[in-house]
C-alpha cells in the first residue's frame, strides 16, 4: 500500500473553459492505476484507470483515433 498523495495536472491542451480533466500519473508506478477527476469537482470522486488503458487512450489520441464531441 502507498502512501502517496496524487499530483493532479491538467492538460496543457486544456484551454480553462472548464470542460476538463484531472490525472494522477505519479501514482502509476506504485499502484499501477492512473486516477482520473473533473476539474469543475476536485473534492468529487475520481476514476482508477489502469495505467496500461491510460497509455493506450493516450496513444489514441495522439493517433487521431478519437474525435471531439
Amino acid at each position: 500500500m502507498t502512501t502517496e498523495s496524487p499530483r493532479w495536472h491538467t492538460s496543457s491542451y486544456s484551454n480553462n473553459g472548464g470542460a476538463c480533466v484531472q490525472v494522477a500519473t505519479n501514482l502509476a508506478p506504485t499502484t499501477g492505476t492512473v486516477p482520473v477527476r473533473d476539474s469543475k469537482n476536485p473534492t468529487g470522486p475520481s476514476l482508477g484507470l489502469h495505467a496500461d488503458a491510460y497509455a493506450a487512450f493516450v496513444t489514441g489520441i495522439k493517433d487521431g483515433r478519437f474525435t471531439a464531441i
